[in-house]
């Protein structure tokens, strides 16, 4: 069974960083991409980064261009999320996605980590 789980959420005020992480079990993604997305209350699920199965290739969404930093480890099966300079906007839910077989789609989710941002 592929397991996600997500650690590393929590309180912090406007301005501060949280690292969070993702841990995978049951199936190894070194050849696969990985990812974060996060739902607001009230809003849908969006795109917040991603990473190629080799590290050399990252996106990210605008609104965290420039403050968020996503990396992963390979041999731990781990991808990891560094976010400085939050805002109360950047408040969510933040889910871990690892990508199948099919490129670009993302068919394991963890169940999700908490982040509040404080004004």
């Amino acid at each position: 069974q592929v397991q996600l789980v997500e650690s590393g959420g929590g309180l912090v005020q406007a301005g501060g960083s949280l690292r969070l992480s993702c841990a995978a079990s049951g199936r190894t993604f070194s050849s696969n991409a990985m990812g974060w997305f996060r739902q607001a209350p009230g809003k849908e699920r969006e795109f917040v980064a991603a990473i190629s199965w080799s590290g050399g290739s990252r996106n990210y969404a605008d609104s965290v261009k420039g403050r968020f930093i996503i990396s992963r480890n390979n041999v731990k099966n781990t991808v990891t999320l560094q976010m400085n300079s939050l805002k109360p906007e950047d408040t969510a839910v933040y889910y871990c996605a690892g990508e199948g077989s099919v490129a670009s789609k993302y068919d394991y989710w963890g169940q999700g980590t908490q982040v509040t941002v404080s004004s």
